[in-house]
């Protein structure tokens, strides 16, 4: 049976795509409301913010569509490519006078004026690399303990490399996001009890060891007792979402951003968005990442069914990232989580986010492009093939 050609009509997900392209609206919207009058007092030129994400906007949605033209089976085989790189600039970011230390971490890595998060490159190759991993050993990872801890094994190197930084949250993504993946491939359940106990143990004695890092953490529980010292962030957060009630103050209005609440432009922009949109507009927020989410989840589910394992795995991967990353910067903008530089997906400052998140969007939409082939062509998915030789059969 002749293949269906899909290089002439590229067959997109018109929600997903809809979905991100109004996320990233909402957040340009917001970034100019949040961050003119900073941008004004530190620049003298209030558009200097929004400006700068409008090009990351611009460029990332060219680098997402660039990525919804390259067949899976590129990543699949340029997987350990984009691992190695990974670790590379991780290792970069450590050495002194090539990373460069900012708010008491070093995270970052300039090329001229843009400024490079190699942790968020990170999650992104170490969700294709562990789609690609699961594929190739898929009875080993299921049925021997060995198999478990090759990929536990990776990611303890990538952990003590993101902690060096430190960057706790994006370690915490990294190992949730890692875990759901081998989850999702059949993984015993007891496994991870054992691992989850061995872990827990040894970030209590890392907190406990450290009263720094037991202040911080614990700062959010009892934020008014310090509204001037460690619950400073997190008192004026909640001021916002106070202000804004139900309905809002309207857009443009709100006045916290106004040097009250640090960062208002980046990792605590829902805040900004509750005090002008209210709860209305904030669960509207949820409503479109939710839907984001289950999107990715749909055609996850499409590509597992179709046994096109690398397929599944980097849909639910991306999909577990960007619920991990929202849910968690929405907590800590509640006050129900600890602060962590983690911005909101799609909608904070931030041009390594955005670029990256666009990148990681299109190929779930180039997830969805091929398993929309699949479907047209009615393949019948044998009970007898295994995972791996259903990955074997492309889409071009």
């Amino acid at each position: 049976m002749p293949r269906y050609d899909n290089r002439k009509l590229f067959r997109y997900d018109p929600y997903l795509g809809i979905t991100i392209i109004s996320l990233l609206l909402v957040g340009l919207l917001m970034v100019a409301s949040a961050s003119m009058v900073i941008s004004d007092h530190r620049f003298h030129h209030p558009f200097h913010f929004i400006m700068r994400q409008c090009s990351y906007a611009i460029t990332g949605l060219l680098f997402g569509w660039i990525i919804t033209r390259i067949p899976l089976y590129v990543w699949e085989k340029a997987s350990k490519l984009m691992l190695l790189s990974g670790l590379l600039l991780l290792l970069l970011v450590l050495i002194p006078g090539i990373g460069h230390l900012v708010n008491g971490s070093r995270r970052w890595l300039f090329i001229g004026s843009f400024g490079l998060q190699p942790s968020e490159w990170m999650k992104f190759s170490m969700i294709v690399y562990l789609a690609d991993f699961l594929v190739r050993h898929n009875d080993e990872v299921r049925r021997r303990i060995w198999g478990f801890l090759k990929p536990m094994s990776l990611l303890c190197i990538v952990a003590i490399l993101l902690l060096l930084e430190p960057d706790f949250g994006t370690t915490a993504v990294l190992t949730i996001v890692t875990l759901g993946m081998m989850f999702w491939a059949g993984v015993p359940w007891h496994r991870f009890l054992l691992l989850l106990l061995l872990a827990g143990s040894a970030l209590t004695a890392l907190v406990i060891s450290s009263p720094y890092r037991l202040t911080r953490l614990t700062s959010f529980l009892h934020p008014w007792q310090h509204p001037f010292h460690s619950g400073y962030q997190l008192t004026q957060s909640l001021i916002a979402f106070g202000r804004g009630g139900v309905w809002g103050m309207g857009l443009g209005n709100g006045i916290q951003k106004l040097f009250y609440l640090p960062e208002a432009h980046t990792d605590f922009l829902f805040a900004v968005i509750a005090e002008e949109f209210g709860l209305l507009g904030s669960f509207a927020l949820v409503i479109g990442f939710s839907f984001l989410v289950g999107r990715g989840l749909y055609w996850a589910w499409q590509a597992s069914k179709y046994e096109e394992g690398f397929a599944a795995y980097v849909a639910y991967g991306i999909s577990l990232w960007f619920a991990l990353q929202a849910a968690i910067n929405i907590g800590v903008n509640l006050g129900l989580l600890p602060t962590k530089g983690l911005t909101l997906p799609l909608i904070s400052y931030g041009g390594s986010s955005l670029l990256i998140s666009c990148i990681a969007m299109g190929l779930l939409l180039r997830v969805g492009h091929e398993m929309t082939v699949l479907k047209r062509q009615k393949p019948i998915a044998s009970k007898n093939r295994s995972p791996r030789s259903a990955v074997k059969r492309r889409v071009y």
